[in-house]
């Protein structure tokens, strides 16, 4: 039997203990075996930021899926970083669920992030006739396959599925109290939007850890996407800088400015760190990590 390889720790202790924000990092998994080297160089590169934890996303199909756990239990052989494994509802029956949670446990990985997951396509959601309906389902099943430290998705913008903040808000209140230890958002450009979630969340009397999902715009054409992304238009003000600037340097420039202010504000607001969605690129994540760390030891 393999030994557990990574960290006696879970994700809900390391924040609970934090003297300070927490890092972290989320890839994807290749889509065929010539993308490996991309996801491998950027964990490598990104690795000596010290991160608390990382991450690498569930694929919608099997093949994916299969490379998602393959890559995860790669990262927590390394005796490298805490590794969260990621874990859908998408097109998958409950014995699929419970064969992956018990690969990541024969891992050591026994921090598991629960989100219901999109369809493929963008189609409109249909539960497996033998799986899960929702995340707070899925939370609770994992947490009667095992002892996991289990992690689920927040919204600072609403759910594209019912646009109402405080229904989003009620919903993770649910997937707490079936067992979620700690929350990262959804992709968002506007600070505001997670202060007001905290203050919906503290309004319910629930203070679950939540960390905010930030991802780097350095690329005009990212706009619509990365709208698309976090289920609202980017900030105007921000958009109107990008769309003014001169240059591909401009551009990148502004989009980095913006996530290190962001991730300022969000770290005085009490954040109690910062999850970067790296899409398996690391510069971008390195640079604004120097910036936020240059500032903390001024």
């Amino acid at each position: 039997m393999p030994q557990p390889l990574t960290r006696p720790a879970t994700v809900g202790e390391l924040l609970a203990s934090a003297a300070g924000p927490l890092f972290s990092f989320e890839f994807f998994p290749p889509r065929s075996e010539e993308e490996e080297p991309v996801l491998w160089a950027a964990v490598e590169a990104l690795t000596p930021h010290d991160p608390a934890f990382v991450s690498v996303t569930y694929g919608a199909n099997g093949s994916r899926r299969d490379r998602t756990v393959a890559a995860t239990r790669r990262i927590a052989s390394s005796g490298g970083p805490l590794t969260v494994g990621h874990l859908t509802c998408v097109d998958q029956s409950k014995a699929d669920i419970a064969e992956a949670l018990a690969a990541y446990r024969e891992a050591g990985v026994t921090n598991i992030l629960a989100v219901r997951g999109d369809m493929p396509g963008g189609g409109e959601w249909q539960s497996h006739p033998d799986g899960l309906a929702n995340a707070t389902e899925l939370v609770r099943f994992v947490k009667e396959q095992g002892d996991f430290c289990v992690g689920v998705a927040a919204f600072p913008n609403p759910h594209e599925t019912s646009d109402d903040a405080d229904l989003d808000a009620r919903i993770l209140v649910d997937k707490v109290e079936a067992g979620a230890e700690f929350a990262i958002t959804q992709l968002f450009y506007d600070a505001e939007r997670y202060t007001e979630l905290l203050a919906r969340m503290r309004a319910l009397g629930c203070a679950i850890p939540i960390i905010p999902g930030i991802m780097p715009l350095t690329v005009i054409t990212q706009i619509e996407r990365f709208a698309e992304l976090s289920g609202r238009p980017l900030p105007d003000d921000f958009v109107a800088r990008l769309r003014a600037a001169g240059s591909k340097e401009e551009v990148r420039e502004i989009g980095l400015a913006h996530a290190v202010a962001m991730c300022r504000d969000l770290i005085a607001a009490g954040a109690p760190g910062i999850q970067f969605f790296t899409q398996n690129r690391s510069k971008a994540t390195r640079e604004v990590l120097t910036a936020l760390r240059a500032t903390r030891a001024r």
